[in-house]
């Protein structure tokens, strides 16, 4: 009777550990842009496997973001933003991507900044 107890366990405890090993993790973080070209461009960046929801809110400065940490890192969201030219709260994107943004993107320079507000 034991062994039937023990044995009508190891199912539950398989689908457990599959189900918590699969947990999605919700998370925000600053990523500076300054328009709609900027949003479609960060949220994009975020459209990869692993990544289950991502919204970027241009007056917050902040990405919400829904994803798998066993399918990708929180680090590689952040390079993947970097790479298409926009700071995060983890790093500043190199100037060769910052510099590929549309002009009106340049959320760095102050009369842009300006003329968006």
């Amino acid at each position: 009777m034991k062994k039937f107890i023990i044995l009508g366990f190891i199912p539950l405890l398989v689908t457990s550990m599959e189900l918590s090993a699969q947990k999605k993790v919700e998370t925000r973080f600053h990523v500076s842009g300054v328009c709609g070209m900027c949003k479609n461009r960060i949220e994009k960046a975020t459209d990869v496997k692993g990544v289950h929801f991502s919204e970027w809110d241009k007056e917050k400065q902040e990405l919400f973001l829904v994803y798998k940490p066993e399918e990708i890192s929180l680090d590689s969201i952040h390079s993947r933003i970097q790479f298409v030219g926009h700071d995060t709260e983890k790093g500043t994107a190199a100037q060769e991507y910052y510099d590929k943004v549309h002009t009106c993107c340049r959320y760095r320079d102050p009369e842009v900044i300006d003329g968006h507000q």
